[in-house]
């Protein structure tokens, strides 16, 4: 076995998340909502040396056929390779988007049992104290057992119910955008190992007027994030990442965004395939397979990314 695979294969998630954001790198996180996409990825991230998340959240579950928090681990168990990928809870609200409460700290403790290697908690809804509080929360229940926490502060519009003001209008006014001192304040007050920040990203399933408009070419403000790292010190994290022109991503990815939801995407390829293929999993898998490689190798211009920090990591 090449030296960098038996490196990534024992380093931590925290030194492997410092280190690609020390070197520019994005870490994708791949949400799969079906359980066969995960090998998919997997096999896909072997071939081309690369590292990412895969990742698994309520309505994978929910709306999806995930199955289970427990049966996704089972499945990463089955064709895991730590080399190339680990195993991250996504996005646990306190309050969902439809205004109701969620037992997260029953969905965090049984991913952390279950020996996830991240959780996140979203308390954006909230106050910014009831926000740092719960995360306080969260890290406290997952850093004992060493599982990083990914928390989010400012608003990531798409997911709300009702009208959307025009995107233009909402970039321009800054409305929702994480505040820099508030990021520097949640930060030191819980501990959190990364943060989920507004910075003119929304979510690839659009609801409210922006349903009926032709499909939102999403910015991010560069100089906003520059503020947030500086502030904050720790890798962020860039959700409703599909709707945002290549170009700010790709600059993102250079000024200090390290890991990235993919979702919607990824979703769509393999639901389309399966549909043409009459439901042959394994055509849907390679139709995937070729999407994952396309996404990193050529979306985010980057090319084994495992290996490169595995040498760093040396």
């Amino acid at each position: 076995m090449e030296n960098w695979k038996k490196v990534m294969g024992k380093a931590s998630l925290k030194e492997i998340m410092k280190e690609a954001s020390n070197q520019h790198l994005v870490v994708p996180a791949f949400n799969i909502p079906y359980l066969p996409m995960m090998e998919a990825v997997i096999e896909a991230l072997r071939e081309i040396e690369c590292f990412a998340l895969i990742e698994v959240a309520r309505p994978d579950i929910t709306r999806f056929q995930a199955r289970s928090f427990a049966a996704i681990k089972k499945e990463f168990d089955r064709c895991k390779d730590t080399s190339v990928a680990r195993l991250h809870q996504d996005h646990v609200p306190v309050i969902d988007e439809e205004g109701k409460e969620v037992d997260w700290k029953l969905l965090i403790t049984e991913a952390v049992d279950l020996g996830y290697d991240s959780v996140m908690i979203d308390g954006s809804r909230l106050s910014l104290e009831e926000n740092i509080s719960i995360s306080k929360e969260v890290v406290d229940i997952a850093h004992p057992s060493g599982v990083l926490v990914e928390a989010e502060l400012g608003a990531v519009l798409g997911h709300e119910s009702g009208p959307m003001p025009p995107y233009d209008e909402i970039f321009a006014s800054g409305k929702g955008f994480t505040s820099p001192e508030d990021a520097a304040y949640m930060v030191q007050k819980t501990g959190i190992d990364w943060l989920s920040v507004a910075i003119g990203n929304i979510h690839g399933a659009i609801t409210g007027t922006a349903k009926d408009q032709k499909k939102i070419q999403a910015r991010l403000n560069i100089e906003h994030l520059r503020k947030l790292v500086q502030k904050t010190g720790i890798p962020l994290v860039l959700h409703g990442g599909s709707g945002v022109q290549k170009e700010y991503v790709l600059q993102a990815i250079q000024n200090g965004i390290t890991k990235i939801n993919v979702g919607t995407e990824i979703r769509q390829t393999y639901e389309k395939a399966l549909q043409e293929s009459g439901n042959q999993v394994k055509e849907a898998q390679k139709a995937l397979r070729e999407k994952t490689k396309e996404i990193l190798n050529q979306y985010y211009e980057m090319n084994q990314t495992a290996r490169k920090i595995g040498e760093a990591l040396s």
